[in-house]
């Protein structure tokens, strides 16, 4: 199968829609050998800070010598994005390839009665063969919605259960209380497992600790009273960290905003956890190095300066408070917001934590079914600012920013992360 039909392919298998569930993708990985089975896995759920943490972990153990892959959701400019071995993304004839055996395993079931496979079983599916025909010595594995019935908690074992922050997100799949969604995230922990966790406000909290003490697991909270915060610039930070008795200092980190900080320090103590009880041998100087080198697309990412042009995904209420306190660190004159979001989102929360700030507002339109359309998403825009400008196209909308900016102005574009993979491209081509 060559790459345009794979993925015309795995597109094509939208129309199954999601199904929280274990059993097809059981089925599908059954027929394909269960390549998951031979691989050692750190598995990542959370509401946000998974993909930053994902890369942390990744660039520390390939700083360490070893060959490390990663599994992410969703990508923002090219779909190899989301299949890579040693920050290399999978070529496409490797896609196109393992995707033709998933596609005769998917075709056998349907003809065994089953269901067919959904989009994302298939992904998941062609990113364990491809990590399992690598012969890797770690695979960083981050869930696509959820956890308990996540296509990635297929996996019967992990080294590691890694619990980013919790917060209300995608409520009619997961639930509308922390208590729920927690519930839902700690499912990816298995029995005797390693649960390194972010601190938890207390209703996440208790489930994480109750489903620990069923699975007769070793829960780690990292603690933020551990990190000291040297420095933070519009740049990137300096802390220190202290893990028991063990220090490293100085630690430097090219990612922006204070919450990047507290991702470095859980992926920090998962790789420390794991050093502990012999399952990887790294330094405190290849952990420091990693953690310089990690580069993550989309997150608070500056793609210009003269104006300042930045992008974060913000699509929940929690990443839009955090992009927040992050654009405190910029010394800007005027704020240009550019905004586009889903329908299924907590639309009014995150406007109304992001446009407040905002000296200009520009609504757009991601190209999804689920979007919500630029004039009724600048009606939302209106209650907190007056200053709107409705650009449906996101190319136009970009053209308006700069248009509107002068040098010492800052533009943000938010509100999706399937909106700034867009404005990535095109701003990347300008």
């Amino acid at each position: 199968m060559k790459y345009t039909d794979a993925i015309n392919y795995i597109n094509d298998k939208n129309k199954f829609g999601s199904r929280l569930g274990l059993d097809s993708i059981s089925s599908l990985l059954d027929l394909l050998g269960n390549p998951q089975d031979k691989l050692n896995i750190i598995h990542l759920a959370g509401t946000n800070g998974k993909g930053s943490t994902a890369s942390y972990l990744t660039y520390c153990i390939g700083e360490a010598g070893y060959d490390v892959g990663l599994f992410t959701s969703p990508y923002l400019e090219r779909f190899n994005e989301r299949i890579q071995i040693n920050k290399n993304d999978i070529p496409d004839e490797d896609l196109g390839r393992i995707t033709s055996l998933v596609k005769t395993a998917a075709d056998k079931m349907v003809e065994e009665g089953m269901d067919h496979p959904t989009t994302f079983e298939i992904i998941t599916a062609i990113a364990f063969i491809y990590f399992e025909e690598n012969s890797l010595d770690y695979v960083v594995l981050e869930v696509g919605l959820g956890g308990r019935y996540d296509s990635t908690n297929v996996i019967k074992k992990s080294l590691a259960s890694v619990i980013t922050t919790i917060g209300i997100d995608h409520v009619e799949q997961l639930g509308d209380s922390l208590g729920k969604i927690a519930y839902q995230k700690a499912g990816i922990i298995k029995d005797k497992g390693l649960v390194i966790s972010y601190p938890q406000k207390e209703e996440a909290k208790k489930v994480i600790e109750e489903i620990v003490k069923e699975k007769d697991g070793k829960l780690y909270f990292y603690n933020e009273n551990n990190v000291s915060i040297i420095k933070e610039t519009d740049n990137g930070n300096i802390f220190n960290y202290n893990y028991k008795d063990k220090e490293i200092k100085d630690i430097k980190t090219s990612m922006i905003g204070e919450y990047q900080i507290y991702n470095a320090s859980l992926a920090i103590t998962v790789l420390m956890v794991l050093r502990d009880k012999g399952l990887i041998k790294i330094s405190n100087e290849e952990i420091s190095k990693g953690i310089s080198k990690t580069k993550w697309k989309g997150r608070l990412e500056i793609l210009r300066r003269s104006p300042d042009f930045l992008i974060d995904g913000a699509h929940n209420t929690q990443g839009a408070r955090h992009l927040k306190k992050a654009l405190e660190l910029f010394d800007y004159d005027n704020l240009i917001l550019g905004i586009g979001i889903l329908e299924d989102k907590d639309v009014d929360h995150i406007l109304e934590v992001l446009v407040p700030m905002a000296d200009k507002v520009i609504t757009t339109e991601v190209d999804m079914p689920r979007k919500l359309d630029g004039r009724s998403l600048a009606e939302k825009v209106k209650k907190y600012n007056k200053d709107v400008y409705i650009k449906k196209d996101i190319q136009k909308a970009i053209d308006k920013s700069f248009e509107l900016a002068n040098d010492n102005d800052l533009i943000v574009f938010g509100g999706s992360l399937y909106l700034i993979g867009e404005v990535r491209t095109l701003v990347n081509l300008l």
